[in-house]
């Protein structure tokens, strides 16, 4: 994994040399390359979403990203059609208040459980029963 890293930190230039050299010495090499650094965004998408689905595991937080840049995308295009336009807009918009929506709900969820595992931890610990004092050495 450090060797991903340091490739990873270069960007694509890095991969795609690599898929270069790899298709040089051997061409499933190349194909390996190829498959492994597209199929895992290091070439031909972006990684943006990479680290979870919901929640960003670096800090735990919700995963708010923009994805691969799509929405500003949408939001530039112009159909030619000012109806749709709007329509398209209006539907995006509450598509991102549903999602805003679902990951609060998500974020409450894990808060209730991280509440309900630490109150249940703290019953068990106050009622277990007393360790038996050691018995003292009479000097």
């Amino acid at each position: 994994m450090f060797l991903l890293e340091k490739i990873d930190a270069i960007g694509k230039p890095a991969w795609i040399a690599l898929t270069i050299v790899g298709f040089w010495l051997a061409w499933p090499l190349g194909l390996a390359m190829l498959a492994f650094a597209g199929l895992s965004g290091r070439i031909f998408g972006c990684r943006a979403a990479a680290p979870g689905r919901w929640y960003n595991t670096e800090n735990g937080q919700p995963f708010r990203g923009g994805g691969c840049g799509w929405r500003r995308r949408m939001r530039r295009a112009s159909s030619g059609n000012v109806a749709f336009d709007e329509y398209r807009a209006e539907t995006l918009r509450r598509l991102e208040d549903e999602q805003r929506e679902f990951l609060d709900y998500l974020e409450r969820l894990r808060r209730a459980k991280d509440r309900e595992e630490f109150d249940r931890f703290m019953a068990e610990r106050r009622n277990r029963p007393e360790p038996p004092p050691e018995p003292s050495e009479a000097a």
